[in-house]
């Protein structure tokens, strides 16, 4: 009997915005990877032990994933991966690969997956807050109104004229990974006409959060996620009370939230 390879996400920073899906895999699955050098020493498996403490007991696995945008050394890291979750699963022993926020946006575990299912094993996917949707609870601002879009950038893979051209479109822009290009990310708001929030380490304990473009630190962490809202247009409805939220959001130092406990 083949063992069965799921990537579980374990959310964005806080433990308990892990979903229960999440939880019962961690608990059921014999082995549990992470992406890194060290296991104990990422991120995810950090959130995820809180969640679900019977992870300290469990074998653990380092799937090295080096930060490189190489194509070559990139696939050659990710079949090295797979050959090592390959020699778990075929024992029959199933594998959940821990991964920040939803394992189905901009995580490595979709190239492993993709050789893992070819290769004839069963995988699944198990879905996570994203830091975009943890963000903006953050905040205190909705992502989305009425018919606006949404568009999901990785703004680290882009430079000024790129993001530029990404902040005229229509709705909210949601600017993932923007530590690495703070510079060009912050020009290119600066003339956006955005009104602009940025979390840092969402939902760990060290969380920031910044509004207006102009309050944007010129250097922030890798876990900055920024959301670049289109100001209103006249063809959206508003009253006094809306006013009135833009104006407390405008003026606040933090969002009171449920889960800030956590952080005291």
């Amino acid at each position: 009997m083949k063992g069965t390879l799921y990537g579980v996400g374990v959310g964005p920073g806080n433990p308990e915005l892990m979903t229960l899906a999440a939880v019962r895999i961690i608990r059921e699955s014999a082995v549990i990877a992470c992406p890194g050098k060290d296991a104990r020493q990422s991120t995810a498996y950090r959130i995820a032990v809180q969640a679900e403490p019977s992870l300290a007991t469990k074998e653990l696995l380092a799937v090295d994933m080096p930060m490189t945008r190489d194509r070559a050394e990139l696939t050659k890291s990710f079949r090295q991966g797979a050959l090592l979750l390959e020699s778990f699963l075929k024992q029959g022993r199933d594998v959940a690969f821990l991964t920040l926020g939803d394992p189905a946006i901009y995580s490595t575990f979709a190239y492993l997956e993709e050789r893992i299912a070819g290769l004839g094993y069963p995988t699944g996917y198990i879905s996570g807050v994203p830091s975009f949707c943890a963000a903006a609870a953050e905040a205190g601002v909705p992502l989305t109104e009425w018919d606006e879009a949404l568009h999901i950038i990785p703004a680290g893979q882009m430079d000024e004229s790129e993001l530029e051209e990404t902040l005229r479109l229509p709705g909210t822009c949601a600017l993932m990974k923007s530590g690495t290009r703070m510079d060009a990310v912050k020009s290119a708001l600066a003339g956006s006409g955005r009104e602009v929030y940025m979390v840092e380490n969402c939902g760990m304990p060290d969380q920031k959060i910044y509004r207006g473009a102009d309050s944007i630190p010129d250097t922030a962490g890798y876990f900055s996620m920024i959301l670049a809202k289109e100001e209103k247009g006249s063809n959206q409805p508003s009253d006094d009370l809306s006013e009135g939220a833009e104006k407390r959001r405008s003026e606040s130092e933090s969002i009171l939230n449920p889960l800030d406990s956590r952080r005291k």
